[in-house]
């Protein structure tokens, strides 16, 4: 199709735009210069007609030639078209290399310049300063229109513009030179290369190194009703559909919004012009500089500069929402924007006044100076993550941000407090370095940076934003709240044991990997990332200590600050933090081993019989399925070594030492660790900071279980969390006997600490899901209904006051009496059965909620699981008619848990096929009918069913897909179910691979389970005293 002219509106071919024929370029055709060279002197008719012939003849070679020579330039433009739109599949196939060289100038320019579209990363060539972008929203029919003007620098010669672009739809193309010769620069061709999602402008003369050129882009595209780019959402007010819109473009989508250069690497200023209808606002990351209002009724809104920052956080939205707002001590302005009935409600407000404690509290106390005038916190409908940390407009999903304290449990208000802390920790930028002396004090100013101010140079680190991000989750809701103590011991539960069992896979991968393809981008950003790189972060902060860590920290700040970093930068850094400390430790070859190999070690303790008081102490790679060794060397060879700092104390019934640290850098070591005798236990890994099992010899754990039996406390609450962790994963992996895990939780009537009841209730659940469907399951459920029954009776159920509201308790002990609520009632205690029902029915009979809010859905799910259907329709009901975000999300999930096959397939079909349920939600939906044991075989045929859709909706956004794929078959343990998962990846094509190779791996640790330990494990339930 044809480009118009920028200047005019004279359309401009090919030809015109500079592919012409050399000899044409003089105005002058052959025809015309032979024309001239014929009257040069008179002739004879003879010689006349010789002559005429001969020009006869000369004229037909010279048509002839013109036609050769247009015939060649014709198929050599249709050969150079071809090898710019092959399809993606061949340029997929047909590459193993890396991505190309690196951004700094270092890689293979020449072997860019040849085919550049072809790299999976964009050329060196180029480096973008600033985008003018400006965009007009039409959210009547859901389209917008826009204009990208970009300013980019030369760094190497090139002829070639390589920009990303996906899905968009351009009208107009221009260059232009900002130099000695300023004006428009000819394009020779222009094309989208879909295999690489970059559109390509191949220009007439290069352009030149040292200089500035601008590239203008007129385009159109559809606001999408999917979750990725510039997409729409819709809500419900007043009996009215409203819609808004909003971006996501991390990590690699904001190509399906505007032309771009989008790479992390690539950093420049952004000005955003929003037009759309007056009856709407628009936000961006930057306060509004001008807002003209035009005859038409439309709004057009200026934005300011941004500072230098990568694609993906740039953002925008257009909504009808309304806000609240407040300004902290030094003047940001902070607000809170959704649903105007949910504002009204004041169901923002809890975030909102957190989110003020935070910047002020980093600001007053560490120095710490938020670098935007404005923070804005948007709650949107529907988004495919919890939050975005956009710079200036963090983007959250509802049910992470929006709290109604009259009907939210506490754990909900727990999880929406992190998810806010870890997008607060991107935003929060340093001034200079604390002076606290409390080592987090020093940490947080420095370390709140991740992501929007220092950026990975590629996505192979993106661990290092997202790990401390994910870290200080923890650390930044101890500021506000220290009673809950997260960092110290609910980080081991959520996050270091959650992210062991993944770890502990053949199909796990190293926390930093190689990214190849664009399919593997996304592949990075998963838990590994997240929850191993913030447990390395946590166990690197101990072994360094905190002082030394924050200096090291801080360092690498100021270097890289505005810019992009690599992970090898930070290790030095640390290093020379630690060489100042007169303390010779090469931290990269440290954590290279941890950060390079997949997985973990298990380190095994054993005392000596020696008489010299020394331990022997070996490491190995610990994996659930010890045959994958076998089947793979070359994977699983004997290479795989960690440097560990092992912490080691000794103890008996009434002390403990002090801890000692052990670097164990080879497979096996001997060191002496003071006296012992034969009642004397080892512990290691000392309140669990270290990224690692412990295992011991079985004299050594049953001295461990007698010291719990008596005395626990001697023992820290970390250590005694720990080692139920340790010991049930030991025990399904086979290092183990399948009695010592059950033997150590007959400790857990006398524990009075919630942690290591709730390590114990995530055990025990995984366990359940192995046996709900076996012939000898009440052995199971009864042993743990023995070790619960004392403890439920003494907590009891949460108090109400004579006006109906709820005695309220601790932290500790009101997570503690929901967790054994819960296992009572989940394994069939008959007391908390009838309680459970009595409550739903007083709720139904008086339509009044009295159910205390942190027991909600253990009472909702228990009370749909043992009564009739008309308790599920007015659960059904209460889901419609509810405005409050948390209680909707409980409401639903008690609808899953229904044993009524016919009630479990109408809630499956529902939420997929109508506006019922949130987006985000059905997936959820998918998964708690798995959950159920009535539903298991229920939603595994749906899923399988509805693959098709469910791909084409979830697939391209970070997470879900996996969390669907794990979700619906983590429950599947027999061989029937095993072949019906490997059947159908075959037949479904394999996408999604990594969590289907995931998957297969775990269905198979189940069936090997039943295999090889459940005769053992219901054996000694036969047997032992308190089955």
């Amino acid at each position: 199709m044809p480009f118009e002219n920028k200047r005019g509106n004279k359309g401009l071919s090919f030809t015109q735009m500079g592919i012409e024929d050399n000899n044409m370029r003089n105005g002058r055709g052959l025809s015309d210069q032979w024309a001239d060279s014929v009257v040069v002197r008179p002739r004879t008719t003879e010689r006349s007609i010789t002559v005429h012939k001969r020009l006869v003849l000369g004229f037909a070679i010279s048509i002839l030639t013109l036609i050769i020579v247009t015939v060649i330039a014709v198929l050599l433009s249709i050969r150079f078209e071809e090898c710019a739109g092959e399809s993606s599949s061949r340029a997929g196939n047909g590459s193993n290399a890396k991505f190309n060289g690196s951004r700094d100038g270092n890689g293979n320019h020449k072997d860019e310049e040849t085919q550049p579209w072809r790299h999976h990363r964009l050329p060196a060539s180029l480096r973008p300063r600033h985008y003018d972008l400006r965009l007009a929203v039409y959210m009547d029919n859901f389209t917008f229109s826009g204009e990208v003007n970009i300013e980019f620098e030369c760094v190497y010669t090139t002829k070639f513009i390589v920009l990303h672009m996906d899905g968009l739809e351009l009208e107009k193309v221009a260059v232009y030179s900002d130099n000695k010769k300023p004006g428009v620069m000819r394009i020779h061709r222009q094309f989208h290369y879909p295999a690489n999602q970059v559109y390509v402008i191949a220009l007439h003369r290069e352009l030149k190194p040292m200089r500035t050129y601008k590239v203008n882009i007129t385009f159109e595209a559809q606001i999408e009703n999917e979750l990725l780019g510039f997409f729409r959402s819709s809500y419900m007010l007043h009996g009215e559909r409203r819609y808004m819109a909003v971006t996501q473009f991390s990590p690699t989508h904001a190509r399906k919004a505007f032309p771009c250069f989008d790479e992390p690497v690539y950093k420049a200023t952004f000005r955003v012009i929003l037009r759309h209808d007056a009856s709407y606002l628009s936000l961006s990351n930057m306060p509004v500089e001008a807002s003209i209002s035009d005859d038409d009724g439309w709004v057009t809104n200026h934005f300011a500069r941004t500072p230098r920052m990568s694609t993906y956080y740039l953002a925008w939205a257009v909504c009808n929402f309304t806000y609240r707002e407040t300004i902290t001590d030094s003047g940001v302005v902070v607000r809170l924007y959704a649903r105007p009935n949910a504002v009204q409600s004041g169901a923002g407000d809890y975030a909102l006044h957190i989110t003020k404690r935070l910047l002020q509290f980093y600001e007053d106390y560490f120095k710490v100076k938020y670098s935007l005038p404005k923070l804005d916190l948007l709650a949107v409908p529907k988004h495919p993550y919890a939050a975005m940390e956009n710079w200036g407009l963090s983007v959250f999903v509802e049910q992470k941000i929006l709290l109604d304290p009259e009907v939210s449990s506490f754990s909900y208000q727990m999880e929406l407090t992190m998810v806010v802390v870890h997008e607060i920790c991107h935003q929060v930028k340093p001034r200079w370095r604390s002076k606290a002396t409390t080592w987090y004090h020093h940490l947080v100013p420095s370390l709140l940076w991740f992501g929007d101010l220092v950026t990975p140079v590629w996505w192979e680190d993106v661990w290092l934003k997202e790990g401390f991000a994910h870290f200080f989750e923890y650390v930044g809701t101890d500021f506000l709240f220290p009673k809950w103590n997260m960092e110290k011991q609910r980080f081991l539960t959520d996050v270091l044991h959650e992210v062991m069992l993944l770890d502990g896979l053949a199909s796990s991968h190293p926390i930093s990997q190689e990214v190849y393809e664009a399919v593997d981008i996304d592949r990075v950003f998963d838990w590994i990332a997240y929850k191993k790189g913030a447990a390395l972060i946590r166990m690197l902060a101990n072994v360094m200590g905190e002082q030394v860590f924050q200096r090291g920290l801080n360092d690498y700040l100021m270097t890289h600050m505005y810019s992009n970093a690599a992970r090898d930068d930070l290790w030095n850094k640390l290093t020379e933090a630690m060489q100042n400390e007169g303390k010779d430790i090469n931290i990269k070859e440290v954590m290279d081993h941890w950060t390079l190999q997949m997985g973990y070690p298990v380190v095994t303790i054993s005392k000596n019989d020696s008489l010299d008081h020394s331990v022997t102490v070996t490491q190995e790679h610990f994996i659930y399925d010890q045959d994958a060794k076998i089947r793979d060397p070359d994977l699983f060879n004997k290479s795989f070594q960690w440097q560990i700092p092992l912490t080691l104390a000794t103890g008996n019934s009434t002390h403990r030492s002090p801890e000692a640290i052990i670097w164990l850098s080879n497979k096996t070591e001997t060191h002496k660790v003071g006296r012992m005798d034969e009642d004397t236990w080892l512990l290691g890994n000392i309140n669990q900071t270290g990224y690692f099992r412990v295992n011991y010899d079985l004299h050594n754990w049953r001295l461990l279980i007698e010291q719990l039996m008596t005395n626990p406390e001697i023992i820290s609450v970390g250590n005694r969390a720990g080692l139920i962790d340790d010991v049930f994963n030991l025990a399904r992996a086979g290092y183990l006997p399948q009695n010592v895990p059950l033997q150590i939780i007959c400790y857990l009537p006398q524990e009075r600490e919630f942690l290591p009841w709730h390590a114990a209730s995530r055990s025990l659940y995984q366990l359940d899901k192995l046996l709900d469907r076996t012939e000898d399951y009440n052995l199971f459920s009864d042993f743990v209904l023995k070790q619960v029954a004392s403890k439920y009776h003494k907590m009891g159920w949460p108090s109400a006051l004579t006006d109906g509201s709820i005695l309220q308790t601790s932290y500790q002990i009101e997570e503690l009496q929901r967790e054994v609520i819960m296992l009572a009632c989940s394994f069939g205690n008959k007391q908390c059965h009838r309680q459970a029902v009595s409550l739903i029915s007083d709720w139904i009979s008086s339509n009044k909620n009295r159910i205390p809010p942190n027991v909600r859905d253990i009472v909702y799910c228990t009370g749909v699981s043992l009564m009739d259907e008309d308790v599920w329709e007015f659960i059904w009901m209460k889901f419609h008619s509810s405005t409050a975000i948390s209680e909707k999300k409980v409401l639903l999930e008690a609808l899953t848990c229904s044993d009524n096959g016919f009630l479990l397939n109408r809630l499956l079909n529902l939420s997929l096929s109508s506006d019922l349920v949130p987006d985000q939600d059905v997936i959820d939906v998918i998964i708690h009918v798995g959950r159920n044991p009535h539903g298991r075989q229920l939603a595994w045929r749906y899923f399988r069913e509805k693959w098709d859709v469910l791909n084409s909706r979830y697939g391209e956004a970070l997470f879900m897909n996996s969390k669907l794929i794990s979700g619906v078959t983590e429950f599947l343990n027999t061989e029937t179910e095993l072949n019906e998962l490997k059947e159908f990846i075959q037949i479904s094509g394999g996408g999604a691979g990594p969590a289907f190779a995931r998957a297969v791996e775990i269905v198979e640790a189940n069936v090997r389970w039943h295999s090889l330990h459940e005769r053992q494990f219901f054996q000694w339930l036969r047997k032992s005293p308190n089955g």
